[in-house]
């Protein structure tokens, strides 16, 4: 299942992309989002040097409809928020992806991390380009399970292959050594290591 991690830049039209420029020394580290009618409700902690400020802007804004601080220090506070633009949740919610938490905004800018087959992956970049919803991957990867890629026998015989060296530069032992430690014929490892190599290049290229 691929884990994917997203830089999201929100569009200036939506609030809190621009709350966060306006205060562009301020984090909001959103820690849970629930959808609430055609809106959807928060809990973040804010983090920032002007906190007064960020906390009253943000509540004069039309699209936050309900706004409760529920704990506050010198430059942060835990806040609960509805809001009818949650910039996220519909593009989430249309493409079946989970909206996973926490992540933070900061500048205009969302880091987010999520895991997601690749269909509903590729559905999250339509409705995010759908939402005028700009973005960049930070990084990919894409965990394969290794028990249901290579057979016991090709396994085996690559770990071996492994342990003795055979893949270092220079080659430690030989294909006639590795053949003899698995109890097996030397084009019979020969066939199993191609095979197995074969998979696992295709694998990382997919």
């Amino acid at each position: 299942m691929p884990e994917v991690r997203l830089e999201l830049t929100i569009p200036e039209s939506i609030w809190i992309g621009q709350l966060t420029r306006q205060f562009s020394d301020s984090t909001f580290r959103v820690l849970c989002v629930q959808p609430n009618g055609d809106g959807g409700v928060a809990l973040a902690e804010i983090t920032s040097d002007s906190l007064g400020d960020v906390l009253s802007e943000m509540a004069a804004y039309d699209e936050v409809t309900e706004m409760h601080v529920l704990n506050e220090y010198v430059d942060s506070a835990l806040v609960q928020y509805d809001t009818s633009a949650p910039f996220l949740l519909h593009p989430a919610h249309n493409s079946g992806v989970p909206l996973a938490t926490p992540f933070e905004l900061s500048d205009g800018v969302a880091n987010w991390e999520l895991t997601a087959s690749s269909g509903r992956l590729s559905k999250l970049a339509t409705q995010l380009e759908d939402f005028g919803i700009s973005f960049t991957i930070d990084s990919l990867q894409h965990d394969v399970d290794q028990e249901q890629l290579l057979t016991d026998a090709q396994r085996e015989t690559v770990e071996c292959a492994i342990e003795m060296g055979y893949y270092d530069t220079p080659r430690e032992c030989s294909l006639t050594e590795v053949a003899e430690a698995v109890d097996r014929a030397k084009s019979t490892v020969s066939e199993t290591i191609h095979r197995a190599e074969g998979k696992v290049m295709k694998q990382f290229v997919e």
